[in-house]
């Protein structure tokens, strides 16, 4: 199969703090758009790895995964190029420690800050994506899985063989 169909993988981190989620603002083809903490997977590590970075990168604080809220199917088209491309996003609930405020945010993350359900609901136009306010809404109705369900096999975190030479 040439053309196989490869979904982008992506995570996402819902935190809630008294009432507020942990939101990042970022500039987008679209202009500047709300967004969980969130980006894609990298070679060599587990989604959880990944959504530990993406949380310290795009808002300087430490994170730590309490339970998988949800994988979600997303399709997207891009407003320059007309892409369509689909995304697969893990979702994880979990609590933030450390705020390492001398951090640089990741490329294009304009800030982190804190906004409550309602304050989220009244900006839907500003929304990068839908599953920003369904991830919180699955979240708030208490659907949780275990970490245990998610298992990355140890030859994920391995380097890659060097490539043999051809004759």
């Amino acid at each position: 199969m040439p053309n196989r169909w490869k979904p982008n993988v992506t995570v996402a981190a819902i935190v809630e703090h008294d009432g507020r989620f942990l939101i990042v603002e970022e500039e987008t083809a679209d202009g500047l758009r709300l967004n969980n903490p969130a980006g894609h997977l990298d070679p060599g590590e587990s989604p959880l790895q990944a959504c530990v970075r993406e949380v310290l990168e795009e808002t300087a604080y430490d994170f730590e995964p309490q339970g998988l809220v949800g994988m979600y199917l997303n399709r997207f088209t891009r407003t320059r190029t007309g892409d369509d491309i689909t995304y697969l996003r893990f979702a994880f609930c979990g609590r933030v420690g450390t705020h390492h405020g001398w951090r640089t945010l990741d490329d294009g993350i304009v800030r982190a800050f804190w906004l409550t359900l309602d304050e989220l609901r009244a900006c839907r136009e500003r929304h990068r994506s839908p599953l920003l306010l369904q991830c919180i809404e699955d979240y708030l109705a208490g659907q949780r899985a275990p970490l245990a369900l998610i298992h990355t096999d140890a030859s994920v975190l391995q380097a890659p063989a060097p490539r043999a030479a051809k004759a």
